[in-house]
C-alpha cells in the first residue's frame, strides 16, 4: 500500500514511520510522498533526508479550502497514494477530500479522545487537573478529532507535569502505536465501523 503522509511542522511522527520503515516494520506499506500545508518546515527535510518524495502545497496561496485539496488530491494520485496519515497536518479536511478515501486516512491526537480534541490536548488535560491522557489514533471523518477510534495509550500526568513534559511523554507513545497502526492497515487488519479495512479499501 501506497501511504501518503501529511504534515505541517516539526514532522515527529513522520520520523518514527520512516525509521519504521528502514526497520522493515512497516510493510506492506510504503511511504510513497510527504506533503506539507507550509514550505520550509523540519518534516520535509526528514522526509528529504530519508529519500522520499517531499513537497510543499502552501495553503495561503490558494484562494479556498476546495482549490488547496484539489493540490493535493493532483499529487497523491501523481504517486499513486492509496492511503493517508495525518502526522500533525494542522488543517481540517473537507467531506469531499474525506470521501475521496473511505476508511483510508487515519490520524494520531495526544489525548484519550472524545477528551480534549482539538489544539494544545496536552495544555488542556493539565487546565482540567486530569490525572491519565494518552494518545488516540483514529480513522478521519468530516468532524474534528471524532472519527472511530482504531487504538489508544495511557499515559499517566505526573506531579508537577506542565503542557510540555506531557506532550513529550505522549509523543514517545505516539511514536511507538502510530507505525503499529499503519502496518496493520496496510495489512487489511482494521475495520471501521464493521467493514474489514482489506488493502486500504473497506469491505
Amino acid at each position: 500500500m501506497n501511504v501518503g503522509v501529511l504534515v505541517s511542522g516539526q514532522g515527529t511522527n513522520l520520523q518514527a514511520l520512516l525509521d519504521a520503515e528502514a526497520r522493515g516494520e512497516l510493510a506492506p506499506a510504503t511511504i510513497a510522498v510527504v506533503i506539507s500545508s507550509k514550505p520550509g518546515v523540519p518534516a520535509l527535510e526528514r522526509a528529504t533526508k530519508a529519500g522520499r518524495p517531499a513537497e510543499a502545497i502552501d495553503h495561503k496561496r490558494f484562494g479556498s479550502r476546495e482549490l488547496f485539496e484539489a493540490r493535493l488530491l493532483e499529487v497523491l494520485a501523481a504517486h499513486q497514494v492509496e492511503a493517508i496519515v495525518l502526522a500533525g497536518f494542522m488543517r481540517l479536511l473537507s467531506p469531499h477530500f474525506v470521501a475521496q478515501f473511505p476508511a483510508r486516512i487515519i490520524n494520531t491526537h495526544p489525548s484519550l479522545l472524545p477528551a480534549f480534541p482539538g489544539a494544545d490536548a496536552a495544555a488542556q488535560a493539565i487546565a482540567h487537573g486530569v490525572k491519565v491522557s494518552g494518545v488516540t489514533i483514529h480513522f478521519v471523518d468530516d468532524s474534528l478529532d471524532n472519527g472511530p477510534i482504531i487504538a489508544q495509550a495511557a499515559v499517566p500526568v505526573l506531579p508537577g507535569d506542565d503542557a510540555r513534559a506531557l506532550h513529550a511523554r505522549i509523543q514517545l507513545e505516539e511514536h511507538r502505536l502510530l507505525p503499529r497502526v499503519v502496518q496493520s492497515l496496510a495489512a487489511g487488519q482494521l475495520s471501521c465501523q464493521g467493514r474489514t479495512v482489506m488493502g486500504g479499501r473497506a469491505e
